[in-house]
């Protein structure tokens, strides 16, 4: 469950996407500036240059309808070869489109690859947009990616053409397929066929002739091949279902059968006369899944091999599959349904026949292990495995024949993402931060486990880093940026950081920031019950600690993400600016259970009391907030968007000595309404656990509510359903409490669609705050 997703994210610790950055190849990075463009604006509603005279001012003006807090970009980067050079999208220097360019990674010297003119299809008016684009292995095809379209939460659908680096040759793939109807097209590994799903069957297309081979036959909406339903693109992160073997002689992939899954009908009243239904396969806790099971066929075409997968294929989630470092076996994690155990198995490419290798358990629930950290080493021996066996999440090696574990970090603290394994020279590269868990570093240890990690950050740059590093570990790609302060991206050579040169430097938009009246930030640790939390607090530009101030507590408080990070915030920090140059403080808390660097039992502490333990957290930290002496205690108001949103609403519901007013943005309202993947990870099956899902549903206690409260919602959401606002003002109103609700019609979770949509929103949450939570310092009233 979550609000939005970054393409900068790579933790499965932090909350916008869960991927980290591909290890080895040729490496996609999309480094950019955030900006109050997508989602915070309308960039067709864009006008350039200031909109107001006062520059110290955010204003929703300036947020919305100017240019003012945009920033530069860079991307989508590939790496070429070892790292030697790099390509990346561009404004074409003549006339529409954009183009790619190679830049040499040492000397800069910069070449155009492919124009914006070779990229324009014959009888086309306008060069292709580039969505996203791959090289082929030899670099001798272009894969061009367009025309993308929306498949659940994301555009994983579109057009896909093939272009000949030699004779320039631009070529649309899929035959006669309708427009937008390709996903996930990738060259096989000689380069010269591409494999893609079309309407839920794996194809196989000869890039020079044409030539295409249907792989499955019975793809349907239920019968769903090389892809996957809602509910495993949501929670496990997969959309590409498909894997080429390693001599590109076979392709594996999922199979997902969805019949008896229950559709959510979301009912669509504004775009057309009359209103019609949007049926999504939604299986809602306790509910069924698909059944989930792989394949491994020919790339010619022929018969296919299932895997023998034991058990209920309803009952366990084949949640990551890759072929096992050569072209013979394929490896899957597969997970129980409480996700509570993970094991390994190696299966036979002729047979089907299946062992496991090794099993991980966890009394609470596993995360299961990105692909790009599960690498086969020595020769396919062994492989990489990130555990938190120790309370702490650590990297290890297992032994591809017996399944023997070794470590090769130890300590108090926590991997937060590996970043490359460079085996050759011995070193894995990873993101920690040992000291702040607000805060993201590089660092890198030896492969064989000896010597001690090596920070290779600068220790002068505080912040949150990101990095995609060159397969030859020679080059990275850095985007470094600290709260308040907009990311510089720049190229630096390994392992002593020493910089290349800036590619995007930001100065415009920095210089925009520095002029903004701001005040104080600090980051702090403080008491809430039975631990200590980590926050951050914004004070008013003119703060006089003589007064009282009101505040506002944002947070999103679930194991999908952390809001006390020292990082650029984008729209949403400016928004909060805002707020305090209108006279708030604002702040924000991280409770157990959220994805903060500070162990396994921090973390899991959670574990079946989502809305018990959380909303404790964050009364006890801001109980001792409110007590300073600057704060009104009679002007405390909470914020939140999804699950940040269900958390506001116990808050007031709970804690009323506390919270006078509470905006909730979307919000779940009882487990039971969300899928089942993410609410049986965390809270255990509802059949079994009726009195835990109840205890911490804010339905339960709407019947406490005595301050103020704002709740909006989508009426199109189809994550978090408008069904838990329905359920919700059933619930006040029979307990005839009042409160206002904001309804966007047909808008899904982000609520973004339409103009001026999300301007409407954050505009609409200012007044209220305004209103309930009157803003400014105000005179410390004399003791009697």
């Amino acid at each position: 469950m979550r609000f939005e997703r970054s393409p900068l994210t790579s933790s499965p610790f932090e909350l916008v996407a869960r991927r980290s950055m591909v290890m080895a190849g040729m490496c996609l990075l999309m480094l950019a500036a955030p900006s109050v463009a997508a989602p915070w604006q309308d960039a067709a509603q864009v006008a350039e240059g200031p909109q107001e005279a006062d520059a110290s001012q955010v204003t929703f003006d300036r947020l919305y309808a100017s240019a003012d807090f945009r920033g530069d970009r860079f991307g989508p980067a590939r790496w070429l070869g070892d790292g030697d050079a790099y390509t990346t999208v561009e404004a074409a220097e003549v006339g529409d489109g954009r183009e790619i360019v190679r830049y040499d990674s040492e000397t800069g010297e910069r070449s155009v690859l492919v124009s914006a003119t070779q990229l324009t299809p014959e009888g086309a008016d306008a060069p292709l947009e580039i969505a996203g684009y791959t090289w082929s292995p030899d670099q001798s095809a272009l894969l061009v990616y367009t025309n993308s379209q929306r498949v659940w939460r994301q555009n994983t659908r579109g057009d896909y053409w093939a272009l000949d680096m030699g004779d320039r040759s631009l070529r649309q793939l899929g035959g006669d397929a309708s427009e937008s109807t390709l996903m996930f097209a990738k060259f096989d590994p000689a380069g010269e066929r591409v494999a893609y799903v079309r309407e839920n069957d794996v194809y196989v297309e000869d890039v020079s002739s044409g030539d295409i081979t249907k792989l499955t036959v019975d793809g349907s909406r239920t019968i769903i091949n090389g892809t996957f339903d809602w509910v495993y693109e949501e929670e496990f992160g997969l959309r590409d279902g498909f894997r080429w073997s390693p001599d590109g002689e076979r392709v594996a992939f999922w199979q997902l059968n969805a019949e008896g899954v229950q559709d959510f009908q979301l009912i669509n009243d504004t775009d057309s006369i009359y209103s019609f239904v949007n049926p999504v396969q939604y299986p809602k806790a306790g509910g069924t899944n698909s059944a989930a099971r792989v394949g491994v066929v020919s790339s010619s075409g022929g018969d296919i091999t299932w895997f023998d997968l034991p058990g209920d294929l309803r009952d366990n989630y084949v949640s990551r599959m890759e072929w096992s470092g050569n072209s013979d076996e394929i490896v899957i994690q597969r997970m129980n349904r409480l996700q509570n155990t993970n094991d390994v198995m190696l299966g036979d490419a002729d047979s089907g026949e299946m062992r496991v290798v090794m099993t991980e358990t966890d009394e609470a629930w596993l995360d299961a292990i990105d692909s790009d950290d599960w690498l086969w080493l020595d020769g396919d021996k062994r492989f990489t495995w990130l555990s938190e066996r120790s309370g702490w999440r650590h990297l290890y090696t297992v032994e591809r024949k017996n399944g023997r574990v070794r470590p090769v970090t130890r300590g108090s603290w926590d991997i937060i993402s590996l970043q490359q394994i460079d085996e050759a020279s011995g070193w894995v590269y990873y993101i920690a931060s040992p000291d702040n868990p607000t805060q993201r570093y590089l660092y890198r240890k030896r492969l064989d486990g000896k010597g001690t990690p090596e920070r290779l950050t600068p220790a002068a740059e505080a912040g949150l880093h990101r990095y995609n590093i060159a397969p030859g570990g020679g080059y990275a790609l850095h985007t470094w940026s600290s709260f308040g302060v907009p990311p510089t991206t720049e190229l630096v050579r390994l392992p002593d950081h020493s910089l290349v040169r800036t590619l995007v430097d930001n100065a415009r938009l920095k210089e925009t920031v520095e002029t903004l009246s701001r005040g104080e930030v600090a980051f702090f640790r403080i008491p809430a019950g039975e631990v200590e939390t980590d926050g951050w607090m914004m004070k008013p530009a003119d703060f006089d600690p003589s007064k009282k101030y009101p505040i506002l507590f944002y947070g999103y408080s679930e194991p999908a993400g952390q809001t006390v990070l020292d990082t650029w915030g984008g729209g949403r920090y400016l928004w909060h600016l805002m707020l305090t140059q209108q006279g708030y403080i604002v702040a924000s808390i991280d409770n157990r259970g959220t994805p903060s660097p500070r162990g396994r039992a921090f973390r899991k502490a959670i574990y079946r009391k989502i809305g018990v333990v959380n909303t404790q957290d964050q009364a006890g930290a801001a109980a001792n907030i409110i007590t300073r002496p600057f704060i009104d205690e009679t002007r405390v108001g909470t914020w939140g968007w999804s699950g940040g949103a269900s958390m506001a609403l116990n808050l007031i519901f709970r804690y009323p000595e506390i919270y006078g007013t509470a905006m909730a943005v979307a919000p779940l309202t009882h487990s039971k309404f969300y899928d089942t993947i993410y609410t049986e990870r965390y809270m255990g099956l509802p059949d079994e656990n009726e009195a835990d899902y109840t205890e911490g549903a804010a339905l339960t206690y709407a019947n406490q509510l005595e301050g103020n409260l704002l709740v909006v919602h989508g009426s199109g959401d189809d994550n978090v359903h408008y069904q838990n606002t329905e359920a919700l003002v059933n619930a006040l109103v029979e307990a005839n409490k009042p409160f206002q609700l904001m309804v966007y019609p047909n808008r899904t979770h982000g609520i973004f669609e339409g103009e001026n949509t999300r301007r409407h929103v954050f505009e609409l949450l200012t007044d209220y705050l305004n209103e309930h939570v009157p803003p400014g310092a105000r005179e410390v009233e004399p003791s009697a």
